[in-house]
């Protein structure tokens, strides 16, 4: 199903054809909606490409389009604007055939790809470590990001690249032979584990390294013990993770850590100086980048893939991941998704990987795919005192969700005290949670997040609970209207109001191409909210219920169900969890 903004371009191209003009556009750009609602719905500006490159009056170019598109049932007005804009306003019976088209499509009129396989990579946490808000982002955004290609009918493999190798380990095993207590580990693993490693920086000494060093060394050449307790620190340190996924409604279909990539990498590290992309250095190996290296931020700057002392980094494990990925998925695009501070090492990571496989016999078109796609993000604040935090630790990321849950619930409870206590705490939990995900996805996601709980929970503005009600608020129209079957079969367009937030509706595949093709969430968050608002509109000023005329309360009602249709989409792409009642 196309897009209308798409089926538009067809229309104004096929006039183009007649006219014999169309091939003079290199590059077809698509039909864009209105930014100013009083000269139409939706703009062209093909007319006055045309006209600049023939240096012919763009204006009479768009002139003789109009004349061309004759008596055309999908628009009731065409007219030219400016210098030479084509801009049409739907007809409202072509505008409610299309919005019922598209409500009755399952993927509400997203374009679906069949072809298509995309890598996303996020989340990563450390082993052993609880997860704190500083991987709430990589996760809600790399999560919706996951979401969004999905919709679109992309085959998704969603991968957990956790951190589970390393010296860390031997400092753990050190630590938990001298001081493990049994019953703190039963009663809560991950905080004894991170007690342990605690222990061993207190009483750091380079004899004690040493020791670390021995206990890593036995990791990485198989010792069974080492490997049993490894392994038990991964599992569950998996339990605990999954804990936490599982509330926000996140799941993996792999979970490939670093340690899977361990025995690639001497053959990553001789390939690379075998191929001459590396170089020695101080007994370093390093993929050096010169003066004037595009992009800007790799002139004079270095990638080290092995240590003096042999040891390998994180450039070595992420060149093994992206052999590892071309050869099982043969992708289309790979996304990484991690904070603004990891810009400059995955430019070098992803310009040290194509000048490899450059020169192991790849062509120019054979590196357009896989596209390599880093989509980073600013930092996550919370405001002074928002929540107490236990000595000096950073803050758990599900202490952040708990508190968001408590501060939910106060709320349910003011507003909704005659629910069942059952249903005001899953009540408090779905918005508690979801207050969080669109916290963070609403706004750009290359700027910083400060958390303002009061401002998050409100059921005004752009936040999770004032989606959630107008939703709810919508569902229980249908409730009392006795509606078992919904229908947008009854679909109507009788005044301004309801087509505002018809042609709103039609708008949503647009705005999920744009979100998904930018991997900014927040241009759908800001949908989303204008067709709240839209729908608000809608109901305070068109009665649905209480309608004098019988086929204008089935066609509110069908208004109804179509903007359910499409906000329920919407939220299963954002992980806001919609609820029939509040």
């Amino acid at each position: 199903m196309k897009t209308i903004t798409a089926e538009l371009t067809d229309m104004v191209m096929a006039q183009l054809q007649d006219l014999g003009i169309d091939g003079v556009l290199k590059k077809v750009e698509e039909v864009q909606i209105c930014k100013n609602p009083k000269f139409g719905d939706f703009q062209s500006n093909h007319a006055f490409q045309i006209g600049k490159i023939q240096r012919t009056n763009p204006r009479q170019v768009a002139e003789s389009v109009k004349e061309a598109f004759g008596e055309q049932p999908a628009f009731s007005e065409i007219s030219v604007a400016g210098p030479g804009f084509l801009n049409f306003r739907l007809s409202n019976e072509w505008l409610v055939a299309k919005l019922q088209a598209m409500t009755n499509d399952e993927h509400r009129g997203i374009p679906q790809v069949s072809d298509k396989t995309v890598v996303i990579d996020f989340s990563s946490p450390n082993v052993a470590k609880r997860m704190h808000i500083g991987h709430m982002r990589s996760t809600i955004i790399g999560h919706t990001i996951d979401q969004m290609y999905r919709a679109a009918g992309w085959k998704v493999i969603a991968d957990n690249h956790i951190g589970d190798w390393g010296t860390q380990f031997g400092k753990l095993m050190v630590s938990w032979r001298e001081d493990m207590n049994p019953e703190a580990f039963a009663a809560d693993p991950i905080g004894e584990l991170e007690r342990l490693y605690v222990r061993f920086g207190q009483l750091e000494t380079p004899e004690r390294l040493e020791l670390a060093k021995q206990e890593t060394v036995k990791l990485q050449q198989g010792d069974e013990e080492n490997r049993r307790l490894w392994k038990h620190f991964i599992d569950v340190s998996l339990k605990e993770f999954n804990s936490v996924y599982d509330r926000l409604g996140i799941a993996f279909d792999v979970v490939l850590g670093e340690s899977f990539y361990n025995d690639a990498l001497p053959d990553v590290v001789s390939s690379l100086q075998e191929h001459g992309i590396s170089t020695d250095s101080d007994g370093a190996v390093i993929v050096a980048f010169e003066k004037g290296s595009k992009p800007k931020m790799l002139s004079e700057t270095a990638l080290v893939i092995q240590k003096q002392d042999g040891a390998y980094l994180y450039g070595t494990t992420d060149l093994a991941t992206c052999e590892y990925r071309l050869n099982t998925w043969n992708p289309d695009e790979v996304v990484y998704v991690t904070d603004m501070r990891q810009q400059l090492h995955f430019q070098q990571v992803f310009k040290t990987w194509q000048d490899w496989r450059l020169n192991r016999g790849a062509t120019e078109e054979d590196l357009q795919s896989p596209q390599l796609t880093h989509v980073w993000f600013g930092m996550l604040k919370l405001p002074e005192g928002a929540m107490s935090t236990r000595a000096g630790n950073v803050i758990r990321l599900v202490d952040l969700l708990d508190e968001a849950v408590q501060r939910a619930r106060a709320v349910v409870d003011e507003k909704s005290s005659f629910l069942p206590e059952e249903q005001r705490a899953a009540i408090a939990e779905a918005v508690g949670v979801s207050s969080i995900r669109y916290a963070d996805l609403s706004q750009n996601p290359q700027t910083d997040v400060t958390f303002e709980w009061d401002k998050l929970l409100s059921l005004e503005g752009n936040t999770a609970p004032f989606l959630m009600y107008s939703y709810a608020r919508a569902k229980s129209i249908l409730r009392k209207g006795g509606v078992e079957n919904p229908t947008v079969a009854d679909l109507q367009i009788l005044d301004d109001v309801e087509r505002d937030l018809a042609l709103l509706m039609l708008q949503f595949p647009i705005q999920v191409q744009a979100a998904m093709s930018s991997h900014r969430p927040n241009i759908l968050c800001e949908y989303l909210y204008a067709l709240a608002s839209s729908f608000n509109r809608f109901y305070f000023s068109n009665p649905v219920l209480t309608a004098s005329d019988d086929s204008v309360k089935k066609s509110r009602l069908s208004m109804v169900e179509a903007m359910l249709r499409v906000m329920e989409k919407g939220f299963s792409i954002l992980g806001i969890r919609a609820l029939d009642r509040m």
